[in-house]
């Protein structure tokens, strides 16, 4: 993620309805012509292809931290597998590919509770599981399981950690965190989100100690080019579309 992350927020979104039953739900979003199941947690499903997607797992943030003097609760890990077992579970997937920054830094795999490598592991049974090499984690670890890529390109579709500037048609990219902020019934509501334009996406974070940058930032405008795309907010029980120039800014 860039250098100016915001602190952490809960990972879960709280009542969907909050969000107004006028707005355009839906579970799904298309990307180069592809139609992909967005799950509540943050995840992305191709069903034609049985893969399931995730960004920014940053799997063992709390004992990075704890080592600088920062201390957080060190359950950061087993939070964030725990919802990726269900995400799984849900789906079934026979590829699962993790779209970089899947560990906080590189001795994150080192420092991983043997209970939470198990079930790592064990998630990764009778499935093909890809690490894209993200800028925290950019090498290949042992002991995590699991092949190891710069990038993934299948069909339409370009799998790979940070997003390139503009007129990537097919690519889907994490890195950024999007979150996006709307004023609703007199409540300013703050959650992570899809940021998507039909032609790309960039994929919320999905690891409980993820941080968020606002889709209003720059950073998206040199994505997308401008504010012509929509935020998918995460509900409790659907996404929630807002065009992104309705957002509010930080």
């Amino acid at each position: 993620m860039p250098a100016h992350p915001q602190a952490p927020f809960p990972v879960t979104a709280g009542r969907a309805d909050s969000l107004g039953r006028a707005e355009a739900a839906t579970g799904e979003i298309s990307v180069a012509g592809v139609a992909l199941v967005a799950n509540t947690a943050g995840a992305l499903y191709w069903p034609q292809e049985r893969l399931l997607v995730v960004a920014d797992l940053h799997l063992e943030k709390g004992s990075a931290y704890a080592a600088r003097g920062v201390l957080l609760p060190p359950y950061d890990s087993a939070a964030t597998l725990a919802r990726l077992t269900a995400v799984i579970g849900r789906h079934d997937p026979r590829i699962v590919v993790a779209l970089g920054d899947s560990f906080h830094d590189g001795g994150g795999p080192a420092r991983l509770a043997d209970a939470d490598r198990a079930l790592l592991l064990a998630l990764q049974c009778g499935r093909d599981w890809i690490w894209i090499a993200g800028n925290h984690d950019c090498d290949p670890r042992d002991g995590i399981g699991g092949a190891f890529a710069r990038s993934l390109a299948l069909g339409p579709l370009t799998f790979r950690h940070e997003p390139t500037p503009r007129a990537a048609e097919g690519e889907i990219a994490g890195h950024l965190h999007p979150v996006a902020t709307v004023h609703l019934r007199g409540r300013t509501l703050r959650r992570r989100c899809f940021a998507a334009d039909g032609c790309r996406a960039v994929m919320p974070a999905f690891g409980a100690f993820a941080g968020g940058l606002n889709i209003r930032d720059a950073a998206f405008v040199k994505v997308f080019g401008a504010l012509a795309f929509t935020a998918h907010l995460l509900g409790e029980k659907r996404l929630y579309a807002f065009a992104a120039a309705r957002c509010l800014a930080d």
